[in-house]
C-alpha cells in the first residue's frame, strides 16, 4: 500500500496544472513539480476559489453552478448540500459513500452482495423473487421517503448492482413493457429511489463505481474527497467477488473508474479555465498543454493498473454485466466527458446524439455543468479550423483524448474477457 501511495502522489504532482492568475500570462517553462512546491499546502486545492485554481475573471456569470432542486432535509438534521462545484472534486460523491446500511436496508445490502455473485442473471432473478415474496421489496418501498439523501444514493447503488446482475439495467422502472420482464415489486423500490434521488438513469457506471468504494482504513484527518480517492488504498463496498477471494477484474476496473475520476479533477479545473476563453488569449494554449500533460498521466495511470487487472479473476456473468452496461451507453467516466466537452470529441466524431445518451446515466446537475461547458467553451474549438502553433496545440488536445479513451476501452475489454493480456505499454 505504501507503494502505491508513493505513486499517486508523484502522478498528482506531475498533473498539476497551474491556474493562477499569474501563471496565465506566463511561459510554459515550470515543471508540474516546482508548482505544486510553488503552490500553498492544504486543502485549499481542493476548496473552489482556493489559490491552487483561481476562478478566471467573469467565470462565475459564464458558468453558474447548477442548482439542485428543493429536497426533503436529510433525517439527521444535516444542512442542505451546497450547489455542486465540480472544480472541488469532480464528480466523486461530496463525501465517501455510505458503507453500511442500518435497519430495514440492511436486507437490500445484502440482496445487493448476494445478487454481486450470483453465478448467472437466473439466480440473481431467484433472490428478487425471495425477497418479493417474504414483503421485504414492499417494506422498503414504504421507507424511501426517510432516506436522507447521501443513504438514498447509498441504495441506488445497492439497485444498480441488482438490476445489472439480473440483466434489466435497461429498462425505464416507471414503462409499463418493464413489468412483463421484472419483478413489479422491485420495480416500484427502483422507481421510488429514481425519485428520491431525482435521477432516473444511475444505473451506470458512476452509480456502481463512484457511489461503491470506501478507504481501506479510516483516515486520520478530515481530507477533500479527491485527495482521499488518490492517496488511501481504496476497497469495494459491494463486492463483485465472493468474501475471503481476490478481488475480481469487475471489482478492479470499478475501483479503477474511482481513481481516475480523482486524478482527474484536474481535467474539470481546467475546464473552468477555458470556459469563456478566446481561442487569440494568450493563456488559452498554455492550458490546453496542461490538458495534455493531465491527459498523459491519466493514460499511464491506467496502463498500470492494466497488469493487475488482468491478473484478476473473472466470470462469464460478469462479462455479461460489462456487456450489458456498454449496450446503454453506461460506461465512459464522467472525467472523460468534461474532457470531451472542452475539446468537442464526441459531437463530430460519433454525432451530437451519442453525447447525450452517455451524459443521461448522469445527474441532472453534473449534466448541466458538462452542457455549461459546451457552450462556454465554443470558442476554444474553433481552433480546429484554424492554423498555427495554437491550433496545433488544439489538435494534440484533442488526439491524446482519443488516446485516453482507446485506453480505458481497452482496459474495459480485458475486465469483460477472461484470458485476455495486459494493455502495451504506454507510448
Amino acid at each position: 500500500m505504501g507503494d502505491r501511495v508513493t505513486m499517486t502522489t508523484a502522478m498528482t504532482a506531475a498533473m498539476t496544472p497551474r491556474v493562477t492568475a499569474a501563471e496565465d500570462g506566463a511561459a510554459d517553462g515550470v515543471t508540474p513539480e516546482e508548482a505544486v512546491k510553488a503552490a500553498p499546502a492544504g486543502p485549499a486545492h481542493g476548496v473552489p476559489g482556493g489559490p491552487a485554481h483561481r476562478v478566471p475573471e467573469g467565470s462565475a456569470h459564464r458558468v453558474p453552478a447548477p442548482r439542485r432542486g428543493a429536497e426533503p432535509a436529510p433525517s439527521d438534521g444535516a444542512a442542505a448540500p451546497a450547489p455542486h462545484d465540480p472544480r472541488a472534486h469532480g464528480f466523486l460523491p461530496e463525501r465517501p459513500p455510505v458503507r453500511a446500511m442500518i435497519g430495514t436496508w440492511t436486507r437490500l445490502d445484502a440482496m445487493a452482495r448476494a445478487a454481486a455473485v450470483a453465478p448467472d442473471r437466473a439466480a440473481a432473478v431467484a433472490l428478487v423473487e425471495r425477497a418479493r415474496r417474504a414483503e421485504e421489496l414492499t417494506a422498503l418501498r414504504q421507507r424511501v421517503s426517510r432516506l436522507s439523501l447521501r443513504n438514498a444514493e447509498a441504495a441506488a447503488m445497492r439497485i444498480a448492482v441488482i438490476a445489472v446482475s439480473c440483466g434489466w439495467c435497461g429498462l425505464d422502472p416507471q414503462a409499463p413493457a418493464a413489468r412483463e420482464v421484472a419483478d413489479e415489486a422491485f420495480l416500484e423500490l427502483w422507481a421510488a429511489i429514481a425519485h428520491r434521488i431525482d435521477h432516473d438513469q444511475f444505473v451506470a457506471l458512476p452509480t456502481l463505481a463512484l457511489h461503491n468504494w470506501a478507504p481501506e482504513r479510516k483516515p486520520r484527518r478530515h481530507i477533500p474527497i479527491d485527495q482521499l480517492a488518490r492517496t488511501e488504498a481504496l476497497v469495494p463496498i459491494v463486492r463483485w467477488a465472493p468474501e475471503g477471494q481476490p478481488l475480481s477484474r469487475l471489482d478492479r476496473l470499478m475501483l479503477a473508474a474511482t481513481r481516475l475520476e480523482a486524478h482527474g479533477i484536474w481535467l474539470f479545473r481546467l475546464a473552468d479555465t477555458l470556459a469563456g476563453r478566446s481561442p487569440d488569449d494568450s493563456s488559452t494554449p498554455t492550458a490546453l498543454r496542461r490538458l495534455v500533460r493531465v491527459q498523459h498521466a491519466l493514460r499511464a495511470q491506467l496502463h498500470a493498473e492494466a497488469a493487475e487487472l488482468a491478473a484478476a479473476p473473472a466470470t462469464p456473468q460478469q462479462g455479461a454485466v460489462l456487456g450489458a452496461l456498454a449496450e446503454q451507453g453506461a460506461l465512459e467516466p464522467p472525467v472523460l466527458q468534461a474532457a470531451d466537452a472542452v475539446l468537442g470529441i464526441g459531437g463530430r466524431r460519433m454525432g451530437e446524439g451519442r453525447r447525450q445518451l452517455l451524459r443521461r446515466h448522469l445527474p441532472a446537475q453534473h449534466r448541466a455543468w458538462l452542457s455549461a461547458m459546451d457552450r462556454h467553451c465554443a470558442p476554444v474549438r474553433t481552433l480546429a479550423h484554424r492554423g498555427g502553433p495554437d491550433a496545433a496545440v488544439y489538435r494534440e488536445a484533442q488526439e491524446s483524448l482519443i488516446a485516453l479513451r482507446r485506453t480505458y476501452t481497452a482496459l474495459v475489454q480485458t475486465a469483460a474477457r477472461p484470458g485476455t493480456t495486459p494493455l502495451p505499454a504506454a507510448a
